[in-house]
């Protein structure tokens, strides 16, 4: 199942939001591709500071792997730089697929 979010990044962040993922510790990565999670894809609406995100799904999305060390470590790097909750979650917001085209 492919699913999709969007988050917001604070302002004047752009290019350290970039840099933090072209850097995602393989740790992470090996945690999300294990619980099924691949062709996961970013983009950045410039004039909103808006995020979206694409992820396909076999099993969890990467906003269920909340309670892993890793991922509560990685919520807390990011969280100076994007809205977050009090658990420095991304605050995530669900998008419905409105059409799609093989």
């Amino acid at each position: 199942m492919k699913i999709a979010f969007k988050m917001k990044l604070k302002p004047g962040f752009e290019t350290e939001y970039k840099k933090r993922h072209d850097e995602i510790w393989p740790e992470l990565s090996t945690l999300l591709k294990e619980n099924g999670i691949s062709d996961y894809s970013i983009f950045l609406d410039e004039e909103t500071n808006t995020l979206f995100a694409v992820q396909q799904q076999n099993g969890n999305s990467s906003q269920d792997l909340g309670s892993t060390r890793i991922v509560q470590k990685w919520w807390a790097y990011m969280a100076d730089i994007m809205e977050t909750n009090a658990d420095h979650s991304p605050k995530t917001f669900p998008l419905e697929m409105v059409f799609h085209l093989d």
